[in-house]
């Protein structure tokens, strides 16, 4: 029975990954990697035992007949023979079993080896194709490290059994060896020895990735030294193999013994003495010179691995004097400077668009761009994912509570008045400029563990949406599977969401407010309460309590997850998620779906195990979808004499501190694949992006049909895809050493260059210094460059401590715009720029340049005014842009309060350029009180001339807007936002004036409007 169920329980886990697989139609990948690593536990497992069982079997058949035995072995044999047959076969069956693992988890190994590809580059010290160091290098190596543990085992379990039953034996004087034992043991010590003669040949390969020198690869002491000895190693092993040979024949023991002997001195001279001795009398006197040509090696294959070979470097010889109009050339760089801090304002956009307990949105925003109207505008935006948190029931977590709702987009160079963002997608139900799209997301970065969703009901159970939303027009209808974005968002008769169907709905909440409603089952109110677990057509207890009030009802129409139509599906899923209230539910009905590995890096991952998935996914709306855009890298540490780092370690900054505990070394890397996972129904597309790598060509061989080509990308998907974060850090830690390309220079570390300190962390009193992290923006790459979406970091000098200069010597840039025609990459795409800066005109750094915030007289004043006043200072990210022939610093400063209702707020802009400072309430004020009065640039804030104004917003019908203020946005919270502007304006004269009472008593306002806001918020 224990049997029984085990395997039932192992049948359960396997099947329900084949079903999830088999949905998302890549069950192939699922089928070849149970295959392949099948095949190697076979293999591994006889590989191993049959070995072990005929070194027992043979050993114990040719035994000495008439041998005489000790009284010791006399009784160790009386322990044995017992279990004598037991052990002849169990022993070499764990064995086997133990090896079977091992070799099982090789199974990308020997996969990649027999479906190689090659890279049409040959490494500098042996001339060999790269695609050996990258498929067959791993797989000898650990096939002859495979044989060498089975050849050792056999000879010692051998050796035992002989010795048991008395074909070794010791005496005073001599050792006494049969000779069936004495042929046996010659043998197997020849087989050993033959395979570490290959091993020690396949080593001198391996020092093209070794770290032990100055640099990654075979330095001079490993090309005359190492690889040298290596090889006459490989020979003596061959010889002494021979002689083991010889013995099996003769009987005589002393030459293979002699000759083991000196393998064993010849490894330690050779191996380790000769090469010591080379690198301390030889290559340490006169370093830089003998290490000059391997250091050349290491700097060519370092900036090809990393893809840093094709940078294109440009001297920028920044201005530092503010003169004014020296922005007008660059006013599309600059009306797109982004004041929104996607770091600082996701608890505002909660407080303004949460809406309900039951959503969430992420700690970090997306940064993403849309082009509105003809024009590209970068934006801030997030999902609003489910939160179950509050739920404890089964019921409510499971079947009501199961998908978050549309995506929230503002403009990233905008504010209102108040200092809130401006929306350009917002409400329940969305609204606003990014068109019709399905705005439901049943799969997202936060989506419960799993929900069971859709099937035949006559009505609905899944909340959708709070229907008590004040001003709500329409709600959207997710009746048909294939119902078009504009049904989605029907008009209020269809969902009896209009004023006169309010009135009825007030009169019986339980009916719905017209025939259309009845009949559309994204629009059915709450079940009554007091319904039952039985009823499959009834909601579990009340859901009008769960959600707070009245709610609009959908039921997933999409294909997202495995049916769950049949008793032994729901067993197999209770099993696997511990829930015996899948099997017993009646609310799970005919063709119900079960929706689990929601997470869109998961799914991703599951489905192409061969990438390395960047930590920053993002949301689009994309060809009327919301969609998932996540960057699959294929990475190495094979390649020969690339530098080996660690790719967890190059990753951290302070926007993602979540290190791991497990080193990923890395000196290969490509961005060779872009995902997209569909938040409606979790589809999983592989876009091929690098088509070249010869490691995704190889993958591809392995899982033919799952990678589609970029030719399928529409061009809408094309103009949101961007330059990885991961790589992009990865890549900026390597060129802070690799930028130079002189092996003098580079080995002198003249000019090593390190990513600064992040600035904000320690302006916001934090007590870690990580990296600064790089930042989104549309920038213009040097001097009479376009405008275009980037990646960037700056560089100052590699020194810390009282040595250290925060002083900027370098600006990379990463160009991140793919274009928007279909199927075609853009030309420009991923060409990054290195700016360099003379040494002879010392620019700040934002490191310098925070600090002159911080203590500049007239900027302290007023920050310490308004930190008296019950409010929290919070500074946003320092953004470096090379404008007006020079470098801009541009910071955000915001106000959260320090009690109660808090969420970030806005008021400030902080600007730098060169030794002058500017601190205003609007980035163009700041940027013209920088420039001389007149900057010449249109920065777009949104509030430029002072007084607030916002244009009209077509996704609202034209009607003139307060920015945040979306068609759900309650009259309250609208009122408490006008009160906390006109307080913060009070705050801020009374600041001017010195009038503390004053300042005093507006603050008091602010703080009640935060009160207010906060209640009408939710």
């Amino acid at each position: 029975m224990v049997a029984l169920i085990i395997a039932f329980l192992a049948v359960s886990s396997v099947m329900t990954e084949v079903l999830w697989f088999n949905q998302l139609g890549y069950l192939p990948v699922f089928a070849t990697q149970w295959i392949a690593a099948g095949a190697m536990f076979i293999v591994g497992f006889l590989a191993m035992s049959i070995p072990v069982f005929l070194a027992i079997d043979i050993a114990y058949r040719k035994r000495p007949v008439y041998a005489r035995l000790t009284a010791q072995l006399d009784r160790y044999q009386e322990v044995v023979e017992p279990l004598r047959r037991l052990v002849k076969w169990l022993l070499p069956a764990v064995l086997g079993i133990f090896a079977g693992i091992a070799a099982a988890s090789s199974w990308r190994t020997v996969l990649l080896w027999w479906n190689s590809e090659p890279a049409g580059e040959k490494d500098a010290q042996f001339g060999f194709d790269i695609s050996f160091f990258l498929f067959d290098l791993p797989l000898w190596q650990s096939v002859t490290a495979f044989a060498s543990a089975v050849v050792l085992i056999a000879l010692l379990v051998g050796a035992a059994t002989s010795y048991l039953y008395g074909g070794i034996s010791f005496n005073e004087r001599e050792v006494r060896v049969s000779k069936s034992t004495r042929i046996q043991t010659a043998i197997l010590a020849t087989i050993y020895l033959a395979i570490q003669a290959v091993s020690l040949w396949l080593d001198q390969y391996s020092t093209v990735t070794s770290t032990e020198g100055y640099a990654t690869g075979a330095m001079y002491s490993s090309v005359h030294a190492t690889i040298p000895g290596k090889q006459i190693l490989a020979g003596i092993a061959a010889i002494v193999a021979v002689l083991f040979i010889v013995t099996a024949v003769t009987g005589k023991w002393r030459i293979p013994v002699i000759g083991t002997a000196l393998l064993i001195v010849s490894s330690l001279v050779l191996g380790v003495g000769y090469p010591w001795a080379i690198q301390q009398f030889r290559v340490v006197p006169d370093e830089q010179s003998m290490e000059s040509e391997y250091i050349s090696r290491n700097i060519d294959a370092t900036r090809k691995a990393y893809g840093l070979d094709e940078v294109k470097v440009e001297r920028y010889d920044a201005v530092t004097d503010a003169e004014p109009g020296a922005l007008r050339n660059d006013a599309v760089a600059t009306s797109n400077i982004r004041i929104m801090d996607p770091e600082v304002i996701s608890r505002t956009f909660a407080q303004l668009e949460q809406s309900k307990q039951y959503y969430k949105f992420p700690k970090s925003l997306n940064v993403d761009r849309y082009e509105l109207d003809g024009q590209v505008e970068d934006t801030v935006s997030a999902i609003r994912d489910i939160d179950i948190s509050g739920q404890k029931s089964w019921y409510n977590r499971t079947l009501v509570f199961t998908h978050g709702y549309g995506l929230v987009a503002a403009y990233g160079n905008q504010r209102s008045p108040g200092g809130e963002p401006v929306f350009l997608e917002s409400g329940i139900p969305t609204s606003g400029r990014l068109g019709e799209f399905e705005p439901r997301v049943y799969f997202g970065m936060d989506s419960p563990e799993y929900s069971i969703v859709g099937g035949e009901r006559d009505k609905s159970i899944e909340l959708d949406f709070p229907s008590d939303i004040e001003s709500t027009p329409e709600a959207p209808a997710a009746d048909a599977e294939d119902a078009s974005p504009a049904e989605d968002n029907a008009d209020a008769e269809t969902t009896g969401d209009n004023k006169a169907a309010e009135g009825e709905q007030a009169a019986d909440a339980e009916q719905p407010a017209d025939d259309a409603a009845a009949a559309d089952d994204s629009a059915t109110e709450a079940p009554a309460e007091g319904a039952t677990e039985g009823d499959p057509n009834a909601a579990e207890g009340d859901v009008e309590a769960a959600v707070g009030g009245r709610a609009n009802l959908t039921t997933f129409k999409g294909e997202g997850g495995p049916t769950l139509n049949n008793i032994f599906a729901k067993i197999m899923f209770a099993l696997k998620f511990q829930d015996v209230e899948i099997l017993l539910s009646g609310a799970v009905v005919d063709g119900s779906q079960i929706l689990f590995d929601r997470n869109p890096v998961e799914r991703v991952q599951k489905v192409a195990p061969y990438l390395t998935i960047d930590a920053a996914p993002y949301a689009s709306v994309v060809d009327g979808k919301l969609k998932w855009i996540i960057d699959g890298y294929t990475t190495s540490a094979q390649y020969p004499y690339s530098e080996i780092t660690d790719m967890n370690a190059l990753t951290v900054d302070a926007d993602n501190q979540r290190a791991s505990m497990l080193a990923k070394p890395v000196n290969y890397i490509r961005n060779s694949v872009k995902a997209t996972v569909d938040a409606y129904d979790g589809s999983v597309d592989l876009y091929a992006w690098d088509s070249e790598d010869p490691l995704l060509k190889s993958w591809s061989k392995i899982f033919p049909g799952t990678l589609k080509s970029v030719d399928d990308m529409s061009g809408e998907l094309l103009s949101h895809v961007r330059y990885p974060t991961d790589m992009f850090k990865v890549q900026r830690e390597v060129l802070s050493k690799y930028h130079v390309t002189d092996s003098g220079a580079f080995y002198s570390a003249e000019d090593a260059w390190r990513t600064p300190d992040d600035p904000v962390a320690s302006a916001n009193e934090n007590e870690r210094n990580p990296a600064q992290p790089p930042y989104y923006l549309t920038l213009s790459a040097g001097k009479g460059a376009d405008p275009t979406y980037s990646i960037y970091s700056t560089y100052i000098p590699d020194a810390r401590g009282e040595t250290a200069r925060d002083i900027l010597t370098g600006y990379l840039a990463a160009n991140s715009n793919a274009g928007s025609e279909a199927g075609k990459v853009s030309e420009d795409y991923g060409t990054l720029k290195l700016l360099t800066l003379p040494k002879s005109n010392t620019i700040p750094a934002p490191g310098q340049v925070q600090n002159s915030f911080n203590t500049d007289p007239k900027v302290s004043t007023e920050l310490n005014l308004l930190r008296q006043g019950g409010t929290r200072v919070i500074s946003g990210n320092l953004l470096t842009l090379p404008v007006g022939g020079g470098l801009l610093y541009v910071q955000p400063v915001y106000l959260e309060a320090s009690t109660g209702t808090k969420f970030p707020l806005l008021q400030k802009v902080l600007v730098s350029f060169g030794d002058d400072i500017a601190f205003e309430d609007t980035l163009d004020k700041a940027l013209d009180e920088l420039f001389g009065g007149n900057s010449g640039a249109n920065a777009g804030d949104g509030d430029g001339d002072g007084d607030g104004a916002v244009e009209p917003d077509p996704g609202t019908g034209g009607e003139p807007q307060q920015p945040g203020d979306g068609s759900s946005t309650p009259p309250a919270l609208k009122q408490a936002l006008q009160d906390m502007k006109k307080a913060i304006d009070d705050r801020t004269a009374a600041m001017k004036d010195g009038d503390l009472t004053k300042f005093a008593e507006a603050d008091k306002r602010l703080e009640e409007a935060f009160e207010r806001a906060l209640a009408a918020g939710n």
